[in-house]
């Protein structure tokens, strides 16, 4: 197993908290979209911001989820509420911000998703699923919550994806023995893909279109 720097669980707790802000911040925005009062925005905000986290740990197994026993956690999801309902995020400086907060969210969780499951003595497939779900299960439980398809099964740009290559990219730094420079490249990786796929418009396709069938029809003997 590879060496963990003394560092390693310092940065780890820090990226988790910015994840955290970052996806109560869009649970929050979405709340206003839906007007809802301050009791909704807190129940949205803490849902995204901590759904993902929560699916993780109770997978893990390893005792309770980290978001009920360290405070930080809760208190960060509803601060981040707290701003998002303070804070009227609308308008152009919004539809620039809101990118660079939801790929910084997915790089962090993915990056800290994918360590902590290979911490734990899981091999490098189930830290690919299990940090592509931290980066994405909060998102999708805000959406299920306000009755929508999360936005993960498609008609958006990459996103999912982007999650499971910097999950990859912690996996394959991690066992190198450098786990906080692979905590670090993966947080990038994610949060750089996932804005270059917005930018370049970049999407799975919904469907495979194959030709269809030609027909050979037998030449009747004269």
């Amino acid at each position: 197993m590879a060496a963990v720097s003394e560092t390693v669980p310092t940065l780890l707790r820090a990226l988790d908290l910015t994840g955290v802000f970052a996806n109560a911040l869009l649970g929050g925005a979405v709340a206003r979209s839906f007007r809802f009062d301050p009791i909704g925005f807190a129940v949205l905000a803490t849902a995204s911001g901590l759904g993902g986290g929560i699916i993780r740990d109770t997978l893990l197994q390893r005792g309770t989820p980290i978001a009920l026993t360290d405070y930080a956690y809760l208190l960060t999801a509803l601060v981040g509420a707290l701003v998002a309902f303070a804070v009227r995020f609308e308008g152009r400086m919004w539809d620039a911000m809101f990118p660079w907060v939801d790929a910084l969210g997915l790089g962090t969780w993915a990056a800290v998703g994918a360590q902590k499951t290979l911490e734990v003595g899981l091999g490098w497939l189930p830290a690919l699923l299990l940090g592509t779900v931290t980066a994405v299960g909060g998102g999708a439980v805000r959406d299920i919550s306000v009755g929508r398809v999360p936005a993960i099964f498609g008609g958006n740009t990459l996103y999912a994806t982007c999650a499971l290559l910097a999950s990859a990219t912690l996996v394959l730094i991690w066992r190198s023995g450098h786990a906080t420079a692979g905590s670090i490249a993966a947080t990038v990786v994610g949060a750089g893909l996932c804005l270059l796929a917005r930018w370049r418009g970049w999407m799975l396709p919904e469907q495979v279109s194959w030709p269809e069938r030609m027909r050979y029809t037998r030449r009747k003997e004269k």
